[in-house]
């Protein structure tokens, strides 16, 4: 439960990283903040359990003009879902569920969900043939959705009653949820969703406790995470980054969840706030197949597991934003995108990389071939996509061994 940092330092040569190209990452980054695109950013790159490359850089809160720092808190959106995925498979490796399971043996609000039928602008709900497991709550294929991934119906029911407030208690979104159609039949095609909310609501049916106080004593504790929470104490309100106040492209006021506020839901899918190095102590416990500085709270296999494709031939569904999300050369693992060629995507990587990121532009990937991971800490949230793919090819374009 140390708060000491699980990284030594080393040259970035020392771990296969050429200074000159990593050189060029921190300038096309720096080049980004100058032209007013980028508020700042901080980047985190380990690799053989040594740190390459932890740098801050611009600003964290352009407003006030307060400069970017390595402790910087950043609202991290959906890299809450691989978190909260693990403590999942922490009660699966405890029995105390299968993924196999119904969604409904332990939410029974998930009994009797219907399916919304499209046709002709009409719509016709049919009872699902068969409900949601856990699995496809893990990978996406549950029939749930995200509101701002289209405007079907079901997706347009989702926005009138504000499934995305934070003002409901856990119990009280997974009813409201529930009583919602779904998208697609449960195991019929990925499908980007709210699913990992409803992970966070079994989590806490299944731990007997508030899902940030299971996270906090069965994952943050252990793995030294003392930062990473759903929201954030006055004391620290100088800490958090901000984006700018409207998007420099586009002029649209951005909006992003107050973590000064402590909310009524605590979303499993999107709700935490952290910073780059407890993010990179999670990473590291990954990377290491479920361990970190001697405390273990995965077996390796489960980890194989986790981070292996569950889709196979189970499609992404076309008629969504989802399309966008999961591309070529890639599945689905238990809580994660898994590179499943080394082809096809337009970003590099090797076979068996997993990652994610956030809505707010926060972005990893974790490349076990080359015992590496990658983290960039940003809240950019309409520039998202370019720093992600911008990111990944200048971090692979530096590694030579």
């Amino acid at each position: 439960m140390s708060s000491v940092s699980p990284f030594s330092n080393a040259l970035p040569a020392d771990v296969g990283f050429d200074t000159a190209r990593l050189d060029r990452l921190r300038l096309v980054l720096q080049s980004e903040i100058d032209q007013g695109r980028l508020p700042g950013a901080v980047v985190l790159l380990a690799r053989h359990g040594k740190l390459a490359l932890f740098e801050a850089m611009g600003q964290q809160n352009p407003a006030s003009g307060t400069r970017m720092a390595q402790d910087s808190l950043f609202r991290i959106y959906s890299m809450t879902k691989p978190i909260v995925s693990v403590a999942v498979m922490m009660l699966l490796e405890q029995g105390r569920l299968l993924l196999s399971d119904p969604v409904s043996k332990y939410l029974p609000e998930y009994a009797a969900q219907q399916v919304a039928v499209e046709r002709h602008g009409s719509v016709d709900l049919q009872a699902a043939a068969s409900g949601a497991t856990v699995q496809d709550l893990l990978r996406h294929t549950a029939g749930l959705t995200y509101e701002f991934l289209g405007m079907s119906a079901v997706q347009r029911q989702y926005g009138a009653v504000r499934i995305g407030s934070r003002e409901r208690s856990n119990a009280e979104f997974s009813q409201a949820l529930a009583a919602l159609p779904l998208i697609a039949r449960p195991g019929s095609v990925w499908e980007y969703s709210r699913a990992t909310d409803v992970l966070g609501r079994l989590t806490e049916v299944l731990g007997g406790q508030a899902l940030g106080d299971f996270l906090r004593e069965q994952i943050f504790m252990p793995l030294g995470m003392h930062e990473t929470s759903f929201w954030v104490a006055p004391e620290h309100h100088h800490r958090i980054a901000e984006p700018f106040a409207r998007d420099p492209e586009g002029g649209v006021a951005m909006a992003l969840f107050d973590p000064r506020q402590r909310p009524q839901m605590e979303s499993g899918g999107g709700g935490l706030v952290s910073t780059a190095m407890d993010y990179a102590r999670f990473l590291q416990f990954m990377l290491n197949r479920g361990e970190l500085g001697g405390v273990r709270l995965l077996g390796p296999r489960i980890v194989d597991w986790m981070t292996a494709d569950h889709l196979g031939a189970i499609p992404v569904n076309s008629h969504s934003g989802s399309a966008t999300l999961l591309t070529p050369g890639h599945g689905f693992g238990l809580g994660f995108a898994v590179r499943t060629a080394p082809g096809l995507a337009s970003v590099p990587g090797s076979v068996g990389s997993y990652f994610w990121g956030g809505m707010a532009g926060t972005t990893f990937f974790v490349d076990p071939a080359q015992d590496l991971f990658a983290l960039m800490m940003v809240q950019a949230p309409n520039q998202r996509e370019l720093y992600r793919q911008l990111f990944r090819d200048l971090v692979y374009a530096a590694l030579l061994d």
